[in-house]
């Protein structure tokens, strides 16, 4: 054999069980599509800047492991509170209105729970004749990056319950925090797509693009769009494992970032664009200080970047913005840098949701194969999926499966 074990995929899920298999005596090779590690965890530095493509807040941080990671390597962690929810100087959304939405939301939250065990879409949790709708639709687009009609009640629900409300941040880019934490005595390439896994009497061989590798073990953490699709050749054997991955696919959120130069914007606001619109953006200001905007589309407000590109998206932000800040705010602004997850061949999208009927689909995906295939990835927690943390719990467990498997 070439080696023990081949991970595929460099994001939280690759690198977590990269770093649990070093201590293992097994040899490990990762190997990475693109040309960088991280994954859905990307920081970009731009005008001295760090800025978060992916995922930027180390949610449920009080048992986040990389909080713990960060602590350890000497990585400040900011534990001041997110301002998601409050409405800066209730712009655009006076407080009357923001309760109507929030006991609008909590209605549907309370009929997805009494509705789950016989109807589990999410989208029939509604009340047809509330006008927040379109409300509800925008929240949940920014959590789970799906339309309601196409998303399991049961699976929401269980993201929703096992979360908490500590989000903590790291100064210096989540994204980087991953990558960096690659360990030294892991084999890696990068900028090296794997075009087919195929059974081997003794393991596994992937075919590259310039050569194979065979390995007693492999570990798939790509995400559940490259696992359906066509860019990587799986055996038949592994169909079940690309019908889960179908059943789990990935939501759209993009992230926009404005320039931030002079203007009404105080650090660490917050403000939600239009609450009556579905494809409304969240925009947080400032965020730690610094003369930025972080603009996030879910969902509905995400396709204005399938649909009309990112200038499209960007003149759809500073339009809200302009709207509650007065349109002189324009001279203020410029657009920086965007994400654009659902044009990446190699991701393909931001985060999994189950479709109605398949919130199962995340334990099946798990599930190793014949002791040589092995799965990990955000799309495999049952609780976390979604999250950078959830990735990594789930490469430590695969990690655990080929340890105790191969020795």
């Amino acid at each position: 054999m070439d080696t023990d074990v081949i991970i595929v995929g460099g994001g939280a899920a690759g690198i977590a069980a990269a770093r649990r298999l070093a201590s293992s005596g097994l040899t490990t090779l990762l190997i990475e599509a693109s040309a960088r590690l991280g994954g859905r965890g990307w920081t970009e530095e731009i005008l001295d800047l760090e800025v978060d493509l992916g995922c930027g807040w180390l949610h449920s941080a009080e048992r986040n492991p990389w909080a713990r990671i960060a602590e350890e390597v000497g990585i400040p962690v900011d534990r001041s509170r997110a301002q998601w929810g409050i409405q800066y100087r209730d712009l655009g959304f006076p407080k009357t209105e923001q309760a109507e939405a929030r006991q609008a939301m909590e209605a549907w939250m309370k009929h997805l729970e009494t509705q789950a065990e016989k109807n589990d879409c999410a989208a029939d949790a509604l009340d047809p004749a509330s006008p927040w709708n379109d409300y509800i639709r925008s929240i949940v687009g920014f959590i789970s990056g799906g339309k309601l009609e196409q998303l399991s009640a049961k699976d929401y629900l269980a993201y929703d319950e096992a979360s908490s409300e500590n989000n903590w941040r790291v100064r210096s880019g989540m994204g980087a925090l991953i990558a960096s934490s690659f360990p030294a005595n892991v084999l890696l390439r990068v900028a090296t797509p794997v075009q087919e896994i195929a059974l081997h009497p003794n393991g596994v061989r992937l075919r590259l693009p310039a050569d194979s590798i065979r390995a007693r073990a492999v570990i798939l953490t790509v995400s559940t769009a490259v696992l359906a699709g066509d860019a990587l050749q799986l055996p038949t054997e592994l169909a079940p494992w690309r019908e889960a991955a179908a059943a789990l696919p990935l939501g759209h959120v993009e992230k926009l970032f404005l320039h931030v130069d002079g203007g009404p914007f105080e650090d660490e606001s917050q403000v939600l664009g239009n609450p009556r619109d579905v494809r409304t953006a969240s925009y947080y200001i400032r965020p730690l200080g610094r003369p930025l905007i972080e603009c996030f589309l879910g969902g509905e407000a995400a396709n204005l970047v399938k649909e009309g590109g990112l200038h499209a998206a960007f003149d759809h932000a500073l339009e809200q913005l302009s709207a509650l800040f007065g349109a002189s705010v324009h001279k203020s602004l410029r657009p920086l840098t965007a994400s654009n997850w659902c044009q990446m061949s190699h991701v393909g999208g931001a985060y999994s949701y189950a479709i109605p009927g398949r919130a199962g689909a995340r334990q099946a995906l798990a599930k190793p194969f014949d002791n040589c295939v092995f799965f990990a990835g955000e799309a495999t927690s049952t609780n976390d999926f979604s999250t950078a943390h959830g990735a990594h719990d789930s490469g430590v467990r695969a990690a655990e499966e080929v340890i105790a498997a191969l020795k």
